[in-house]
Protein backbone atom coordinates (compact mmCIF):
# COMPACT_ATOMS: atom_id res chain seq x y z
CA UNK A 1 0.00 0.00 0.00
CA UNK A 2 1.13 3.66 -0.38
CA UNK A 3 2.31 4.02 3.26
CA UNK A 4 4.69 1.08 2.72
CA UNK A 5 6.04 2.59 -0.52
CA UNK A 6 6.22 6.03 1.09
CA UNK A 7 8.38 4.78 3.95
CA UNK A 8 10.53 2.71 1.57
CA UNK A 9 11.10 5.87 -0.48
CA UNK A 10 11.95 8.00 2.58
CA UNK A 11 14.34 5.42 4.04
CA UNK A 12 16.05 4.83 0.71
CA UNK A 13 16.62 8.56 0.25
CA UNK A 14 18.16 8.81 3.73
CA UNK A 15 20.42 5.84 3.01
CA UNK A 16 21.90 7.76 0.06
CA UNK A 17 22.40 11.10 1.87
CA UNK A 18 26.18 10.73 2.29
CA UNK A 19 26.53 9.66 -1.34
CA UNK A 20 24.55 12.68 -2.59
CA UNK A 21 26.74 14.91 -0.39
CA UNK A 22 29.87 13.52 -2.04
CA UNK A 23 28.45 13.74 -5.55
CA UNK A 24 27.20 17.33 -5.35
CA UNK A 25 29.43 18.84 -2.70
CA UNK A 26 26.82 19.42 0.02
CA UNK A 27 27.45 20.07 3.68
CA UNK A 28 25.61 17.87 6.18
CA UNK A 29 23.50 20.87 7.18
CA UNK A 30 22.37 21.25 3.55
CA UNK A 31 21.62 17.55 3.07
CA UNK A 32 19.75 17.43 6.38
CA UNK A 33 17.67 20.43 5.36
CA UNK A 34 16.79 18.86 2.00
CA UNK A 35 15.82 15.57 3.64
CA UNK A 36 13.34 17.33 5.95
CA UNK A 37 11.76 19.82 3.53
CA UNK A 38 8.83 17.47 2.95
CA UNK A 39 7.72 18.18 6.53
CA UNK A 40 7.00 21.83 5.61
CA UNK A 41 4.16 21.10 3.18
CA UNK A 42 3.02 18.13 5.25
CA UNK A 43 2.63 20.29 8.35
CA UNK A 44 0.56 22.88 6.50
CA UNK A 45 -1.73 20.21 5.06
CA UNK A 46 -2.54 18.62 8.41
CA UNK A 47 -4.93 21.48 9.20
CA UNK A 48 -6.90 20.96 6.00
CA UNK A 49 -6.81 17.17 6.29
CA UNK A 50 -8.51 17.51 9.67
CA UNK A 51 -11.37 19.28 7.90
CA UNK A 52 -11.62 17.39 4.62
CA UNK A 53 -10.84 13.93 6.00
CA UNK A 54 -14.48 12.84 6.36
CA UNK A 55 -15.80 14.93 3.48
CA UNK A 56 -13.90 13.53 0.51
CA UNK A 57 -13.45 10.22 -1.26
CA UNK A 58 -10.61 9.10 0.97
CA UNK A 59 -9.38 6.12 -1.10
CA UNK A 60 -9.01 8.40 -4.10
CA UNK A 61 -7.20 10.98 -1.98
CA UNK A 62 -4.77 8.25 -0.90
CA UNK A 63 -4.30 7.27 -4.54
CA UNK A 64 -3.66 10.86 -5.63
CA UNK A 65 -1.24 11.30 -2.73
CA UNK A 66 0.67 8.20 -3.80
CA UNK A 67 0.92 9.46 -7.39
CA UNK A 68 2.17 12.85 -6.16
CA UNK A 69 4.86 11.06 -4.17
CA UNK A 70 5.77 9.08 -7.30
CA UNK A 71 6.19 12.34 -9.21
CA UNK A 72 8.38 13.75 -6.43
CA UNK A 73 10.55 10.61 -6.45
CA UNK A 74 10.96 10.99 -10.20
CA UNK A 75 11.96 14.65 -9.80
CA UNK A 76 14.58 13.62 -7.25
CA UNK A 77 16.36 11.61 -9.94
CA UNK A 78 16.53 14.55 -12.39
CA UNK A 79 19.80 15.99 -11.02
CA UNK A 80 21.55 12.83 -12.19
CA UNK A 81 20.18 13.05 -15.73
CA UNK A 82 20.61 16.82 -16.06
CA UNK A 83 24.14 16.92 -14.58
CA UNK A 84 27.33 16.23 -16.44
CA UNK A 85 28.94 12.82 -15.81
CA UNK A 86 30.56 12.52 -12.40
CA UNK A 87 34.13 13.80 -12.49
CA UNK A 88 36.74 12.93 -9.90
CA UNK A 89 40.42 13.72 -9.53
CA UNK A 90 42.48 11.12 -11.34
CA UNK A 91 45.81 10.81 -13.13
CA UNK A 92 43.94 9.28 -16.07
CA UNK A 93 41.82 12.36 -16.69
CA UNK A 94 42.84 15.61 -18.33
CA UNK A 95 43.60 17.05 -14.89
CA UNK A 96 46.77 15.10 -14.13
CA UNK A 97 46.78 14.78 -10.38
CA UNK A 98 50.50 14.12 -9.92
CA UNK A 99 53.43 16.44 -9.37
CA UNK A 100 54.34 18.32 -12.55
CA UNK A 101 57.81 19.70 -11.83
CA UNK A 102 57.76 21.89 -14.91
CA UNK A 103 55.32 24.16 -13.20
CA UNK A 104 56.73 27.23 -11.49
CA UNK A 105 54.49 27.25 -8.44
CA UNK A 106 51.41 25.74 -6.94
CA UNK A 107 48.35 26.27 -9.08
CA UNK A 108 46.23 29.24 -8.01
CA UNK A 109 42.61 28.82 -7.07
CA UNK A 110 41.18 28.03 -10.48
CA UNK A 111 37.62 28.30 -11.69
CA UNK A 112 37.58 26.70 -15.08
CA UNK A 113 34.74 25.14 -17.01
CA UNK A 114 34.75 21.93 -14.97
CA UNK A 115 34.62 23.79 -11.65
CA UNK A 116 31.84 26.10 -12.83
CA UNK A 117 29.88 23.07 -14.00
CA UNK A 118 30.21 21.44 -10.59
CA UNK A 119 28.76 24.49 -8.85
CA UNK A 120 25.94 24.71 -11.39
CA UNK A 121 25.05 21.06 -10.79
CA UNK A 122 24.90 21.75 -7.04
CA UNK A 123 22.55 24.73 -7.56
CA UNK A 124 20.30 22.63 -9.80
CA UNK A 125 20.25 19.92 -7.13
CA UNK A 126 18.93 22.38 -4.54
CA UNK A 127 16.17 23.57 -6.85
CA UNK A 128 15.03 20.14 -8.01
CA UNK A 129 15.38 18.22 -4.74
CA UNK A 130 13.87 21.03 -2.70
CA UNK A 131 10.84 21.16 -5.00
CA UNK A 132 10.54 17.36 -4.98
CA UNK A 133 10.62 17.14 -1.19
CA UNK A 134 7.99 19.88 -0.82
CA UNK A 135 5.78 17.99 -3.29
CA UNK A 136 6.40 14.73 -1.46
CA UNK A 137 5.06 16.33 1.73
CA UNK A 138 1.73 16.92 -0.01
CA UNK A 139 1.30 13.20 -0.71
CA UNK A 140 1.15 11.72 2.80
CA UNK A 141 -0.84 14.61 4.24
CA UNK A 142 -3.63 12.23 5.24
CA UNK A 143 -1.39 10.01 7.39
CA UNK A 144 -3.07 10.92 10.72
CA UNK A 145 -6.27 9.35 9.38
CA UNK A 146 -4.46 6.08 8.72
CA UNK A 147 -1.98 6.00 11.54
CA UNK A 148 -2.71 2.38 12.31
CA UNK A 149 -1.65 1.45 8.76
CA UNK A 150 1.50 3.53 9.03
CA UNK A 151 2.47 1.89 12.31
CA UNK A 152 2.01 -1.55 10.76
CA UNK A 153 4.41 -0.71 7.95
CA UNK A 154 6.62 1.73 9.87
CA UNK A 155 9.52 -0.73 10.05
CA UNK A 156 9.24 -3.00 7.02
CA UNK A 157 9.24 -0.13 4.52
CA UNK A 158 12.38 1.55 5.90
CA UNK A 159 14.16 -1.81 6.29
CA UNK A 160 13.60 -2.65 2.63
CA UNK A 161 14.56 0.93 1.71
CA UNK A 162 17.95 0.62 3.42
CA UNK A 163 18.54 -2.84 1.94
CA UNK A 164 17.70 -1.43 -1.50
CA UNK A 165 20.20 1.35 -0.82
CA UNK A 166 22.84 -1.25 0.02
CA UNK A 167 22.34 -2.88 -3.38
CA UNK A 168 22.24 0.32 -5.45
CA UNK A 169 25.22 1.99 -3.79
CA UNK A 170 27.40 -0.95 -4.90
CA UNK A 171 26.82 0.16 -8.51
CA UNK A 172 28.74 3.09 -9.99
CA UNK A 173 26.75 6.32 -10.30
CA UNK A 174 27.14 6.59 -14.08
CA UNK A 175 26.26 2.97 -14.81
CA UNK A 176 23.82 4.26 -17.45
CA UNK A 177 26.59 6.14 -19.27
CA UNK A 178 29.10 3.95 -21.09
CA UNK A 179 32.74 4.62 -21.82
CA UNK A 180 33.53 6.64 -18.68
CA UNK A 181 35.65 4.03 -16.90
CA UNK A 182 34.96 5.29 -13.39
CA UNK A 183 33.66 1.94 -12.21
CA UNK A 184 36.89 0.32 -13.40
CA UNK A 185 39.21 2.82 -11.76
CA UNK A 186 37.48 3.28 -8.40
CA UNK A 187 36.77 0.73 -5.71
CA UNK A 188 34.01 0.78 -3.11
CA UNK A 189 35.32 2.49 -0.02
CA UNK A 190 37.40 4.93 -2.05
CA UNK A 191 36.63 8.49 -0.85
CA UNK A 192 35.82 9.36 -4.47
CA UNK A 193 33.37 6.46 -5.02
CA UNK A 194 29.78 7.53 -5.72
CA UNK A 195 27.09 4.86 -5.98
CA UNK A 196 24.00 4.82 -8.21
CA UNK A 197 21.83 6.72 -5.70
CA UNK A 198 19.22 7.57 -8.32
CA UNK A 199 18.34 4.01 -9.39
CA UNK A 200 16.50 3.11 -6.19
CA UNK A 201 14.35 6.23 -6.55
CA UNK A 202 13.13 4.94 -9.91
CA UNK A 203 12.18 1.65 -8.25
CA UNK A 204 10.40 3.57 -5.47
CA UNK A 205 8.54 5.55 -8.15
CA UNK A 206 7.27 2.33 -9.71
CA UNK A 207 6.18 0.98 -6.30
CA UNK A 208 4.29 4.18 -5.52
CA UNK A 209 2.47 4.14 -8.84
CA UNK A 210 1.55 0.46 -8.64
CA UNK A 211 0.30 0.67 -5.05
CA UNK A 212 -1.67 3.89 -5.65
CA UNK A 213 -3.74 2.84 -8.67
CA UNK A 214 -5.97 0.28 -6.84
CA UNK A 215 -7.23 2.97 -4.45
CA UNK A 216 -9.06 4.71 -7.29
CA UNK A 217 -11.39 1.70 -7.52
CA UNK A 218 -12.37 1.60 -3.83
CA UNK A 219 -15.82 2.90 -2.80
CA UNK A 220 -16.01 6.11 -0.81
CA UNK A 221 -17.03 4.16 2.31
CA UNK A 222 -17.27 0.52 3.19
CA UNK A 223 -20.65 -0.75 4.36
CA UNK A 224 -19.44 -1.36 7.91
CA UNK A 225 -17.93 2.11 7.97
CA UNK A 226 -21.29 3.68 7.12
CA UNK A 227 -22.85 1.93 10.12
CA UNK A 228 -20.10 3.17 12.43
CA UNK A 229 -20.40 6.72 11.13
CA UNK A 230 -24.17 6.73 11.64
CA UNK A 231 -23.86 5.42 15.21
CA UNK A 232 -21.25 8.03 16.08
CA UNK A 233 -22.86 11.00 14.37
CA UNK A 234 -24.96 11.90 17.39
CA UNK A 235 -21.85 12.01 19.58
CA UNK A 236 -20.09 14.66 17.51
CA UNK A 237 -20.36 18.29 18.51
CA UNK A 238 -21.06 21.17 16.16
CA UNK A 239 -17.39 21.37 15.24
CA UNK A 240 -17.51 17.90 13.74
CA UNK A 241 -20.69 18.24 11.72
CA UNK A 242 -20.10 17.73 8.00
CA UNK A 243 -22.05 20.87 7.03
CA UNK A 244 -19.62 23.20 8.79
CA UNK A 245 -17.84 25.53 6.37
CA UNK A 246 -14.10 25.63 5.89
CA UNK A 247 -14.04 29.24 7.09
CA UNK A 248 -15.77 28.30 10.35
CA UNK A 249 -13.38 25.39 10.74
CA UNK A 250 -10.37 27.69 10.34
CA UNK A 251 -11.85 30.06 12.92
CA UNK A 252 -12.37 27.24 15.41
CA UNK A 253 -8.99 25.65 14.78
CA UNK A 254 -6.89 28.14 16.83
CA UNK A 255 -9.27 27.89 19.78
CA UNK A 256 -9.14 24.08 19.86
CA UNK A 257 -5.39 24.15 19.24
CA UNK A 258 -4.77 26.47 22.20
CA UNK A 259 -7.16 24.41 24.34
CA UNK A 260 -5.06 21.30 23.72
CA UNK A 261 -1.80 23.12 24.38
CA UNK A 262 -3.16 24.34 27.72
CA UNK A 263 -3.58 20.71 28.77
CA UNK A 264 -0.38 19.98 30.78
CA UNK A 265 -0.59 16.21 30.27
CA UNK A 266 -1.00 16.46 26.51
CA UNK A 267 1.66 19.15 26.11
CA UNK A 268 4.36 17.46 28.20
CA UNK A 269 3.72 14.09 26.56
CA UNK A 270 3.92 15.47 23.02
CA UNK A 271 7.05 17.48 23.83
CA UNK A 272 8.65 14.31 25.20
CA UNK A 273 7.69 12.50 21.98
CA UNK A 274 9.28 15.36 20.01
CA UNK A 275 12.55 14.80 21.88
CA UNK A 276 12.59 11.09 21.07
CA UNK A 277 11.49 11.73 17.46
CA UNK A 278 14.45 14.09 17.08
CA UNK A 279 16.75 11.22 18.08
CA UNK A 280 15.13 8.99 15.46
CA UNK A 281 15.50 11.74 12.84
CA UNK A 282 19.20 12.10 13.62
CA UNK A 283 19.78 8.35 13.46
CA UNK A 284 17.80 7.73 10.29
CA UNK A 285 19.41 10.64 8.40
CA UNK A 286 23.06 10.38 9.40
CA UNK A 287 23.71 6.97 10.95
CA UNK A 288 25.07 5.76 7.61
CA UNK A 289 27.49 8.66 7.42
CA UNK A 290 28.54 8.18 11.03
CA UNK A 291 29.41 4.53 10.36
CA UNK A 292 31.32 5.45 7.19
CA UNK A 293 33.46 8.10 8.83
CA UNK A 294 34.06 6.40 12.17
CA UNK A 295 34.65 2.81 11.09
CA UNK A 296 35.83 3.08 7.46
CA UNK A 297 32.90 1.14 6.05
CA UNK A 298 31.29 1.71 2.67
CA UNK A 299 27.90 3.38 2.25
CA UNK A 300 26.51 0.11 0.85
CA UNK A 301 27.59 -2.00 3.83
CA UNK A 302 26.41 0.66 6.27
CA UNK A 303 22.94 0.60 4.68
CA UNK A 304 22.94 -3.20 4.89
CA UNK A 305 23.63 -3.12 8.63
CA UNK A 306 20.94 -0.51 9.30
CA UNK A 307 18.34 -2.38 7.25
CA UNK A 308 19.21 -5.88 8.45
CA UNK A 309 20.09 -5.26 12.11
CA UNK A 310 18.91 -1.91 13.45
CA UNK A 311 15.42 -1.68 11.96
CA UNK A 312 14.41 -5.28 12.79
CA UNK A 313 15.41 -4.51 16.39
CA UNK A 314 13.10 -1.49 16.26
CA UNK A 315 10.28 -3.72 14.98
CA UNK A 316 10.78 -6.16 17.84
CA UNK A 317 10.74 -3.31 20.35
CA UNK A 318 7.47 -1.90 19.02
CA UNK A 319 5.86 -5.34 18.93
CA UNK A 320 6.92 -6.28 22.46
CA UNK A 321 5.87 -2.84 23.70
CA UNK A 322 2.39 -3.41 22.33
CA UNK A 323 2.23 -6.84 24.00
CA UNK A 324 3.32 -5.35 27.33
CA UNK A 325 0.71 -2.63 27.01
CA UNK A 326 -2.00 -5.22 26.39
CA UNK A 327 -0.97 -7.88 28.91
CA UNK A 328 0.11 -5.62 31.76
CA UNK A 329 -2.70 -3.13 31.25
CA UNK A 330 -0.47 -0.13 31.91
CA UNK A 331 -2.46 2.73 33.41
CA UNK A 332 -2.13 6.46 32.89
CA UNK A 333 -0.04 6.52 36.06
CA UNK A 334 2.31 3.62 35.25
CA UNK A 335 3.02 4.47 31.58
CA UNK A 336 5.34 7.42 32.43
CA UNK A 337 7.19 5.32 35.03
CA UNK A 338 7.61 2.41 32.61
CA UNK A 339 8.79 4.79 29.87
CA UNK A 340 11.29 6.56 32.14
CA UNK A 341 12.88 3.25 33.19
CA UNK A 342 13.14 1.91 29.62
CA UNK A 343 14.43 5.16 28.15
CA UNK A 344 16.96 5.58 30.95
CA UNK A 345 18.35 2.12 30.20
CA UNK A 346 18.44 3.00 26.49
CA UNK A 347 20.34 6.21 27.24
CA UNK A 348 22.86 4.46 29.50
CA UNK A 349 23.61 2.00 26.69
CA UNK A 350 24.80 4.95 24.59
CA UNK A 351 27.57 5.82 27.05
CA UNK A 352 30.00 3.08 25.88
CA UNK A 353 29.61 4.33 22.31
CA UNK A 354 31.50 7.51 23.22
CA UNK A 355 34.57 5.35 23.81
CA UNK A 356 34.09 2.90 20.92
CA UNK A 357 36.01 4.82 18.32
CA UNK A 358 39.42 6.17 17.41
CA UNK A 359 40.89 9.46 16.17
CA UNK A 360 41.21 10.46 12.55
CA UNK A 361 44.18 8.97 10.74
CA UNK A 362 47.22 11.23 10.25
CA UNK A 363 46.60 13.51 7.26
CA UNK A 364 49.39 15.77 6.09
CA UNK A 365 48.58 19.50 6.50
CA UNK A 366 45.18 18.67 7.97
CA UNK A 367 45.93 17.23 11.41
CA UNK A 368 49.57 16.16 11.02
CA UNK A 369 52.64 18.27 10.38
CA UNK A 370 55.98 16.57 9.94
CA UNK A 371 58.84 17.96 12.01
CA UNK A 372 61.94 19.09 10.18
CA UNK A 373 60.35 19.09 6.75
CA UNK A 374 58.86 22.08 5.00
CA UNK A 375 55.78 20.72 3.27
CA UNK A 376 55.25 24.01 1.52
CA UNK A 377 58.53 23.41 -0.34
CA UNK A 378 58.28 19.72 -1.13
CA UNK A 379 55.43 20.24 -3.61
CA UNK A 380 55.71 23.99 -4.20
CA UNK A 381 56.71 23.48 -7.84
CA UNK A 382 54.17 20.75 -8.57
CA UNK A 383 51.26 22.95 -9.78
CA UNK A 384 48.81 21.02 -7.61
CA UNK A 385 45.17 21.86 -8.37
CA UNK A 386 43.67 23.82 -5.48
CA UNK A 387 40.53 21.68 -5.56
CA UNK A 388 42.41 18.35 -5.72
CA UNK A 389 41.02 15.51 -3.60
CA UNK A 390 42.46 12.09 -4.31
CA UNK A 391 43.66 10.70 -0.96
CA UNK A 392 46.71 8.45 -0.98
CA UNK A 393 48.46 6.59 1.84
CA UNK A 394 52.17 7.19 1.97
CA UNK A 395 54.75 4.55 2.82
CA UNK A 396 55.40 6.57 6.00
CA UNK A 397 51.86 5.85 7.22
CA UNK A 398 50.69 9.41 6.62
CA UNK A 399 47.74 10.22 4.35
CA UNK A 400 48.04 12.95 1.72
CA UNK A 401 45.22 14.91 0.08
CA UNK A 402 46.40 13.87 -3.38
CA UNK A 403 49.45 12.30 -5.08
CA UNK A 404 50.43 15.80 -6.09
CA UNK A 405 50.43 16.99 -2.48
CA UNK A 406 52.66 14.04 -1.66
CA UNK A 407 55.04 15.24 -4.38
CA UNK A 408 54.70 12.03 -6.42
CA UNK A 409 56.05 12.49 -9.93
CA UNK A 410 55.23 9.10 -11.42
CA UNK A 411 52.93 6.09 -11.05
CA UNK A 412 52.65 2.46 -12.07
CA UNK A 413 49.49 0.76 -13.33
CA UNK A 414 47.89 -2.29 -11.83
CA UNK A 415 48.88 -5.22 -14.09
CA UNK A 416 45.46 -6.81 -13.56
CA UNK A 417 43.54 -3.63 -14.39
CA UNK A 418 45.22 -0.96 -16.48
CA UNK A 419 42.51 1.53 -15.47
CA UNK A 420 43.78 1.54 -11.89
CA UNK A 421 46.95 2.85 -10.30
CA UNK A 422 49.07 0.35 -8.41
CA UNK A 423 51.55 2.77 -6.79
CA UNK A 424 52.53 6.43 -6.94
CA UNK A 425 56.32 6.67 -6.94
CA UNK A 426 59.13 9.22 -6.47
CA UNK A 427 57.13 11.07 -3.84
CA UNK A 428 59.19 14.04 -2.64
CA UNK A 429 57.14 14.74 0.50
CA UNK A 430 57.31 11.20 1.88
CA UNK A 431 60.27 10.48 4.11
CA UNK A 432 62.14 7.18 4.15
CA UNK A 433 64.22 5.12 1.75
CA UNK A 434 61.12 4.05 -0.21
CA UNK A 435 59.02 7.08 -1.02
CA UNK A 436 55.80 5.76 -2.55
CA UNK A 437 52.08 6.03 -1.89
CA UNK A 438 49.17 3.67 -2.37
CA UNK A 439 46.01 4.91 -4.13
CA UNK A 440 43.71 4.77 -1.11
CA UNK A 441 43.04 6.51 2.15
CA UNK A 442 45.00 5.19 5.10
CA UNK A 443 42.82 2.88 7.19
CA UNK A 444 41.99 3.85 10.75
CA UNK A 445 42.14 1.37 13.62
CA UNK A 446 38.37 1.16 14.22
CA UNK A 447 36.81 -1.20 11.63
CA UNK A 448 36.65 -4.05 14.16
CA UNK A 449 34.30 -1.93 16.29
CA UNK A 450 31.68 -1.58 13.55
CA UNK A 451 29.58 -4.66 14.41
CA UNK A 452 29.69 -4.14 18.20
CA UNK A 453 28.60 -0.51 17.71
CA UNK A 454 25.64 -1.36 15.48
CA UNK A 455 24.58 -4.07 17.94
CA UNK A 456 24.68 -1.63 20.87
CA UNK A 457 22.74 1.00 18.90
CA UNK A 458 20.18 -1.64 17.87
CA UNK A 459 19.76 -2.86 21.46
CA UNK A 460 19.29 0.71 22.70
CA UNK A 461 16.76 1.36 19.92
CA UNK A 462 14.82 -1.80 20.73
CA UNK A 463 14.55 -0.91 24.42
CA UNK A 464 13.50 2.67 23.60
CA UNK A 465 10.81 1.40 21.20
CA UNK A 466 9.18 -0.58 24.01
CA UNK A 467 7.66 2.77 25.00
CA UNK A 468 6.28 3.61 21.54
CA UNK A 469 2.80 2.09 21.85
CA UNK A 470 2.29 2.93 25.56
CA UNK A 471 3.12 6.60 24.95
CA UNK A 472 0.88 6.73 21.90
CA UNK A 473 -2.01 5.25 23.89
CA UNK A 474 -1.37 7.76 26.66
CA UNK A 475 -1.98 10.58 24.17
CA UNK A 476 -5.44 9.15 23.48
CA UNK A 477 -6.14 8.77 27.20
CA UNK A 478 -5.05 12.29 28.08
CA UNK A 479 -7.80 14.01 26.05
CA UNK A 480 -11.58 13.75 25.96
CA UNK A 481 -13.24 11.33 23.53
CA UNK A 482 -14.51 14.07 21.21
CA UNK A 483 -10.99 15.52 20.90
CA UNK A 484 -9.11 12.31 20.11
CA UNK A 485 -8.99 12.70 16.32
CA UNK A 486 -8.05 16.36 16.55
CA UNK A 487 -5.43 15.59 19.22
CA UNK A 488 -3.76 12.99 16.97
CA UNK A 489 -3.56 15.57 14.19
CA UNK A 490 -2.05 18.19 16.51
CA UNK A 491 0.34 15.58 17.91
CA UNK A 492 1.71 14.86 14.45
CA UNK A 493 1.76 18.55 13.57
CA UNK A 494 3.91 19.38 16.61
CA UNK A 495 6.18 16.37 16.04
CA UNK A 496 6.80 17.48 12.47
CA UNK A 497 7.36 21.15 13.28
CA UNK A 498 9.45 20.62 16.44
CA UNK A 499 11.28 17.37 15.58
CA UNK A 500 11.25 15.99 12.05
CA UNK A 501 11.69 19.39 10.40
CA UNK A 502 14.55 20.95 12.43
CA UNK A 503 16.34 17.86 13.79
CA UNK A 504 18.09 16.68 10.57
CA UNK A 505 19.44 20.18 9.94
CA UNK A 506 20.54 20.48 13.58
CA UNK A 507 22.34 17.13 13.49
CA UNK A 508 23.89 18.11 10.16
CA UNK A 509 25.13 21.35 11.68
CA UNK A 510 26.69 19.44 14.58
CA UNK A 511 28.45 17.13 12.10
CA UNK A 512 29.72 20.09 10.06
CA UNK A 513 31.31 21.68 13.13
CA UNK A 514 33.59 18.63 13.41
CA UNK A 515 34.96 19.12 9.88
CA UNK A 516 38.69 19.97 9.90
CA UNK A 517 39.24 20.29 6.13
CA UNK A 518 36.74 21.40 3.51
CA UNK A 519 37.07 20.74 -0.18
CA UNK A 520 36.84 23.95 -2.17
CA UNK A 521 35.75 24.67 -5.73
CA UNK A 522 36.13 28.20 -7.12
CA UNK A 523 36.91 29.40 -3.60
CA UNK A 524 33.60 28.08 -2.21
CA UNK A 525 33.08 25.26 0.27
CA UNK A 526 32.21 22.04 -1.48
CA UNK A 527 31.89 18.99 0.79
CA UNK A 528 33.87 18.05 3.88
CA UNK A 529 36.99 16.05 3.13
CA UNK A 530 38.06 15.20 6.69
CA UNK A 531 36.33 15.20 10.06
CA UNK A 532 37.84 15.03 13.51
CA UNK A 533 36.47 11.61 14.41
CA UNK A 534 36.54 12.20 18.16
CA UNK A 535 34.61 15.47 17.88
CA UNK A 536 32.21 13.96 15.35
CA UNK A 537 31.46 10.99 17.62
CA UNK A 538 31.02 13.10 20.74
CA UNK A 539 28.75 15.69 19.12
CA UNK A 540 26.62 13.30 17.09
CA UNK A 541 26.05 10.93 20.01
CA UNK A 542 25.97 13.74 22.56
CA UNK A 543 23.11 15.49 20.77
CA UNK A 544 21.11 12.27 20.83
CA UNK A 545 21.76 11.76 24.53
CA UNK A 546 20.81 15.38 25.19
CA UNK A 547 17.46 14.92 23.47
CA UNK A 548 16.84 11.70 25.39
CA UNK A 549 17.62 13.32 28.73
CA UNK A 550 15.21 16.18 27.99
CA UNK A 551 12.52 13.66 27.07
CA UNK A 552 13.10 11.66 30.24
CA UNK A 553 12.83 14.82 32.38
CA UNK A 554 9.53 15.70 30.68
CA UNK A 555 8.21 12.18 31.35
CA UNK A 556 9.21 12.42 34.99
CA UNK A 557 7.35 15.72 35.26
CA UNK A 558 4.42 14.09 33.49
CA UNK A 559 4.36 11.19 35.92
CA UNK A 560 4.42 13.62 38.87
CA UNK A 561 1.56 15.63 37.33
CA UNK A 562 -0.56 12.50 36.74
CA UNK A 563 -0.05 11.37 40.34
CA UNK A 564 -0.97 14.81 41.71
CA UNK A 565 -4.06 14.94 39.50
CA UNK A 566 -5.26 11.54 40.67
CA UNK A 567 -4.62 12.40 44.33
CA UNK A 568 -6.56 15.62 43.91
CA UNK A 569 -9.45 13.72 42.30
CA UNK A 570 -9.57 11.28 45.23
CA UNK A 571 -9.62 14.14 47.73
CA UNK A 572 -12.55 15.80 45.95
CA UNK A 573 -14.53 12.58 45.51
CA UNK A 574 -17.70 12.44 47.70
CA UNK A 575 -17.36 10.24 50.78
CA UNK A 576 -20.19 7.99 49.63
CA UNK A 577 -18.15 6.95 46.60
CA UNK A 578 -15.05 5.97 48.56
Amino acid sequence: CPPFSQLLYSAYFKSTISTIERRYGLSSYSSGTISSLNEVSNSVLIVFVSYFGNRVHRPRVIGVGGLLMAVSAMILTLPHFLSQPYEFDSVFHNRHDICNLQGNSSAPESCGQDETRRLKDTNNLWLLMGSAQLLFGVGPGNSPLYIAILFAFSVFGPAIGYLLGSVMLRLYVDVDRTGLGGEQELRQGDPRWVGAWWMGLLIATGCLVLTSIPYFFFPKRMQTEDTVIESESDMKDDFKKPDISLLDFLKMFPRMFVHLLLSPLFLMLVLAQCCFSSVIAGLSTFLNKFLERQYSTSAAYGSLLVGAVNLPAVAVGMLVGGIIMKRAGLSLKTIPRFSVVMLTISTLLFIPLFFMGCPTQKVSEVNHYQIGQSLSLCYSNCSCPASAFNPVCGSDGVEYISPCHAGCTNFTKDPNNTHRVQLYTNCRCISGSQSYARPAACPNSCPHLLLPVILVISLASMIACLTHNPMYMMVLRSVSSEEKSFAIGIQFLLMRVLAWLPAPALFGMAIDTSCVWWRRVCGKKFSCGYYDNNILRNRYLGLQVGYKVMGIILLMMLGWKVQRTQEYSLEKRPEGLL
